[in-house]
C-alpha cells in the first residue's frame, strides 16, 4: 500500500524495513495486553534505543543518527504502520515532541547528562506544555518559575501529558516574567520532591499510552536546569510544533494506509447480497477516493518534511498538513469501519481500535481549526 517516493533512498527503505520487522516481532503480538495495562513496557522502548530507532536526527558522539528530517519522516511513517496507535504515541513524543527539546536548546553539560541515555531508550521523556486552561493556546500557560538563587522554583499543573505517568525526564514550560510570552523551558526529573503525578486519565484512544495530570508545588530544581534562553521558552515550542506536527501527519497517513487495507481484504472476503462486498460500486469507488487522498497527503506530508532540510520556513504549509491529515484520518477510518458493518464497532478488532485512536488527530497537536488559521494569517 506504501508507493515509492522521489523523496526516499535505498537506505531509507531499510530503515523502513527495520521498523516493520520490529513492529511484527516486538509489537503487534503483544500490545493488545499493553491496552489492558494502559502503557507499553520499559523494556521494548529501551530495545528500540538499542536498536538504534531513537534520535535519529541527534548527534552521532551521543548514540544519534546524525540523520536529516525526511529520514526521521520515514522512521514516523514506517512506525506508523502499527495497528496500535498507543504505542507510536508513547514512541513519537519521546523522540519528536519531548526530547528534541533537549537536542535544539540543551547546552553541553545537559547533552552529557541525559542526551546518551534518551537515545539509548535508558530515559523515557515528556513535555510539559498544555494546562487545564491552556492548550494550543500556549502563550496562555499559567504555571510559573520564579528564581531563587541557585535554584527556579516551579508552581502549577500540566494536563493531557503523554508519557506523564511513566517517563523519567521533562521537558516543562513555565512562565518566568509578566509578558504574554515570556515563558522558559526546564528539565525536570522524576522523583523530585514537590513533582507528583497528579491522575492517570483515562482515554477514548490511545489506550497503551500514559496520559497524565502533572503537579509542580513548589518545585526546586538547579539553576542548570534551564533549558536554552530564559524567557526564549515560546518561541522554542512553536519552532519544535514543526517537527511534532510531520510526526503527527504520518501517524495520520499511517491510519489511512492500515484502515485501507485492512478495508480490502474484508471486502473481497465478505459476502453479501450474492456475492464479495467488492462488487458493489459505491464500495470500490468509495475506497478508491480515499486511497487517493491518501496518497495525495502523503506526498504532501514528504514534501514538507524535504523543505525542512532545504531550511525552508515551512509553518504555513506544515500547519496546512496538519490540518487536512487530521481531518482526512477521520474520515478514512469512519468510512473504512462502516464498510466493516457489525465487526466494525467490535473491540477486538484493528479496525475499531483505528477508529478510537484517529479520532484525536484532530484535535491534538494543534486542533484543526487552530491549524487553518495559522494558514489564513500568512496568506
Amino acid at each position: 500500500m506504501i508507493a515509492e517516493s522521489i523523496y526516499t533512498t535505498p537506505e531509507h527503505e531499510l530503515l523502513r524495513d527495520q521498523v516493520a520487522r520490529f513492529l511484527a516481532r516486538e509489537v503487534e503480538p503483544h500490545a493488545a495486553a499493553w491496552e489492558e495495562q494502559g502503557f507499553v513496557p520499559r523494556e521494548v522502548l529501551r530495545r528500540m534505543g538499542q536498536a538504534g530507532l531513537f534520535g535519529l536526527m541527534y548527534e552521532g558522539r551521543f548514540g544519534g543518527g546524525d540523520a536529516d528530517a525526511l529520514t526521521n519522516l520515514v522512521f514516523a511513517e514506517a512506525l506508523s504502520q502499527s495497528t496500535f496507535a498507543g504505542f507510536i504515541i508513547t514512541v513519537l513524543v519521546h523522540t519528536d515532541m519531548a526530547s528534541p527539546h533537549l537536542h535544539h536548546a540543551g547546552n553541553e553539560a545537559q547533552k552529557e547528562k541525559y542526551l546518551k541515555k534518551v537515545i539509548a531508550g535508558e530515559l523515557i521523556t515528556a513535555v510539559g506544555i498544555t494546562e487545564p486552561g491552556a492548550g494550543s493556546d500556549v502563550a496562555g500557560i499559567r504555571t510559573s518559575a520564579r528564581r531563587e538563587g541557585d535554584e527556579w522554583v516551579l508552581n502549577g499543573t500540566k494536563m493531557f501529558i503523554t508519557n506523564g505517568v511513566h517517563a523519567n525526564l521533562y521537558f516543562v514550560a513555565a512562565k518566568t516574567g509578566t509578558g504574554k510570552r515570556d515563558m522558559s523551558m526546564f528539565i525536570v526529573e522524576k522523583g523530585t520532591p514537590g513533582f507528583t503525578v497528579g491522575r492517570a486519565l483515562k482515554k477514548t484512544g490511545w489506550l497503551s499510552s500514559d496520559t497524565a495530570e502533572l503537579i509542580f508545588d513548589n518545585v526546586r530544581i538547579p539553576a542548570g536546569n534551564l533549558l536554552g534562553e530564559e524567557g526564549k521558552g515560546f518561541y522554542s515550542v512553536m519552532k519544535n510544533f514543526q517537527t511534532e506536527r510531520i510526526a503527527l501527519a504520518a501517524m495520520a497517513v499511517g491510519h489511512c494506509t492500515q484502515a485501507i487495507r485492512l478495508t480490502l481484504d474484508y471486502v473481497r472476503q465478505r459476502q453479501a447480497f450474492g456475492g464479495p462486498l467488492w462488487n458493489q460500486q459505491t464500495i470500490r469507488q468509495r475506497i478508491s477516493m480515499l486511497d487517493a487522498k491518501t496518497r495525495a497527503a502523503r506526498a504532501f506530508m514528504y514534501h514538507c518534511a524535504w523543505r525542512v532540510t532545504q531550511g525552508h520556513d515551512i509553518v504555513q504549509d506544515v500547519s496546512m498538513l496538519k490540518a487536512l491529515t487530521g481531518e482526512l484520518v477521520n474520515e478514512v477510518v469512519q468510512t473504512c469501519q462502516q464498510f466493516h458493518g457489525g465487526m466494525g464497532y467490535i473491540r477486538e478488532t484493528a479496525i475499531e481500535r483505528l477508529w478510537r485512536d484517529a479520532r484525536v488527530l484532530g484535535i491534538g497537536g494543534g486542533a484543526t481549526e487552530v491549524m487553518l488559521e495559522e494558514v489564513a494569517k500568512r496568506y
